[in-house]
Formats: structure tokens, C-alpha cells, sequence
């Protein structure tokens, strides 16, 4: 789509990315002349990154109980209107192959540029229109929206906005969202990382930096909330899906327990092991357990990873 100045549309979107397109993509089916404008040069930009290339783009379990919210019933509709089974049937129908990894999760067994070209192939034909290297300059609302733009000025009868969080603002994610929000009178909650790794800084740093690369099953323990899974030891701190969760209710200074050798008993090991002459660097479950009394409880300075925020 060219630059223009005044066009009309019945929809204008704010981001192209997996929410925005399918916003649009149902816009159109349901006979709306829909827009979508975005600051970068394509779309799916996170996407493109999910599921580390191959877009986890579902998970079979899903359910309202797995998101947080101050309204309890606030994910309830959008689940039942759409399902797993409906973006699977997405999937299908443009014979992406997928698979299940684990715990639900749903992988394409190629790239998740097939998500994508299933995205654009979608959009075309709900006769979406995407202007992408487009910034939005200033949004105002009298009769219609009234949306000005580095490529023209534009307007609608609804606006939606899906620039997506503060979580990636590598990928170009900022907090334009809560600034429109805040300019209509919407009210805005308390921000907060979440999903995000914990890092450490200091001396603890240096310890944990040699166990760089390794993952293993664990149980983090967070006040009453646990998580099992895989934790990942970075050159920073700690990540992996059990760390990731364990953040999302997470306050600094509060303690953090990990259980590196779950339903395990590490005397017993030991006992077993008395007699063995393997050094005690080589036997790789021991050695993490051995690290145990100092995860309990992190250090001071322990802090989630607050850098994806900007």
C-alpha cells in the first residue's frame, strides 16, 4: 500500500504481528475494511524468534486457569470462541507440518516462517491492507480516529491496538500501547516483568557463569507456588521454563528454592555412591545437588531480568 493522506477504512490495526494480523484477518472475513500500519520492514517479528525458529504457536492444554489477570473471566470468552482446535485447523488447512513437544506445546517442524506466509496468505485473501515502515505520529479521536502516520494520515470508525509489550523491546516492542491507553483515560496497572530470567550480579555471578549451558530438570519453589521443569544456567543467571514461571510471582527480596534433583534422596545417592571411585566433578547429578544450599537462597542482589524491558 502507498502513502496516502485521508483514507478511510472501517478498521485501523497497530501492529503486525500474530494478534494484529488475525484481528485484521477476522475483520475482513467478516466484510470490514481493515488496515494494519507497523514501525518495522515485516511482519511477525516475534514470531519469527518464537519456539527458538519453529514457533510454538499453541498449547493443547490451555486454559483460562494458566493466565493471570485481575478478573479471573477475562481469558474465559477468547478461549472458547477460539481454541487450540481452531488455529490447528489453520495449520492444516495450509498443510504446516506440526508436532507436540511437550506439555502440550505445538511446534511447526520447519520454521515459523510458515506461520507467517500462513498469516499473509490469510490476510490477502480477507483483503487486509498492511503498510509496514510506518510510524505512528499521533492518534486523535473526534467523529473517527484520526491516525497520523510518517506514510499519511488515515482514519477509521475502530482502532486496535497490538504493538505488543515491553518483554521485546529487542524486536522493537515498546510501551506505545500503555501511552495510547493513557491518552484515552484508560487506566493502566501495575508494570512488572514477567516470563523473564532471574539474573545475578557480583561474585555469584562468576560462580554461576562456570555453569553456563547446562539444563536439567528441577522444582522452583516461589512462597506457594511451585514449577517443575527444565532450568537453564546462563552466563547471567537462571532461565529455562521453571525459572521463566517461577518469575511471574516473584518479589525482590523474597526467598527462591530449587529442588535440582527432584523426588530424590541425595543421602541415599551418596550411600550408593561410597564405594565408587568416580570423582565427584564427574558425576554431574551429584555435583549440581552440591550447589543446592546456596540456590535456596539467592543472594541480595538476585533480580529479575529487567533489560528486555528498555
Amino acid at each position: 500500500m502507498n502513502a496516502s493522506t485521508n483514507i478511510k477504512k472501517d478498521v485501523i490495526i497497530i501492529g503486525a504481528g500474530a494478534s494484529g494480523l488475525l484481528c485484521a484477518i477476522e475483520c475482513g472475513k467478516r466484510g470490514r475494511s481493515a488496515l494494519v500500519l507497523d514501525h518495522a520492514d515485516r511482519i511477525g517479528s516475534k514470531i519469527r524468534i518464537s519456539g527458538g525458529g519453529r514457533c510454538n504457536f499453541t498449547n493443547l492444554n490451555v486454559t483460562a486457569d494458566h493466565y493471570l489477570s485481575r478478573n479471573t473471566h477475562f481469558c474465559k470468552s477468547a478461549l472458547a470462541r477460539f481454541t487450540p482446535r481452531h488455529i490447528l485447523s489453520l495449520v492444516e488447512k495450509h498443510h504446516i507440518a506440526y508436532y507436540e513437544k511437550e506439555a502440550g506445546q505445538v511446534f511447526c517442524v520447519k520454521s515459523s516462517r510458515d506461520i507467517i506466509a500462513i498469516l499473509e496468505s490469510e490476510s490477502e485473501m480477507a483483503g487486509v491492507e498492511t503498510l509496514l515502515k510506518c510510524r505512528v505520529e499521533d492518534i486523535k479521536r473526534g467523529a473517527n480516529f484520526t491516525v497520523t502516520t510518517t506514510h499519511g494520515v488515515f482514519a477509521s470508525d475502530s482502532l486496535v491496538i497490538a504493538s505488543g509489550g515491553l518483554s521485546y523491546s529487542i524486536i522493537g516492542a515498546s510501551g506505545f500501547g500503555h501511552d495510547v491507553a493513557r491518552q484515552f483515560g484508560l487506566k493502566i496497572t501495575q508494570l512488572r516483568p514477567a516470563l523473564v530470567p532471574f539474573v545475578f550480579s557480583g561474585p555469584e555471578q562468576k560462580v554461576f557463569q562456570e555453569l553456563a549451558g547446562n539444563s536439567l530438570e528441577a522444582i522452583v519453589y516461589n512462597g506457594s507456588h511451585q514449577f517443575r521443569g527444565n532450568i537453564l544456567f546462563t552466563h547471567r543467571g537462571l532461565s529455562g521454563p521453571a525459572a521463566l514461571q517461577a518469575s511471574l510471582f516473584w518479589n525482590p527480596g523474597s526467598p527462591l528454592t530449587i529442588d535440582l534433583l527432584p523426588e530424590t534422596d541425595i543421602l541415599d545417592v551418596f550411600l550408593r555412591r561410597r564405594k565408587s571411585k568416580m570423582e565427584m566433578h564427574n558425576a554431574r547429578g551429584i555435583f549440581f545437588e552440591t550447589l543446592c544450599a546456596d540456590l535456596v537462597r539467592p543472594p541480595d542482589d538476585l533480580k529479575t531480568d529487567q533489560s528486555m524491558f528498555g
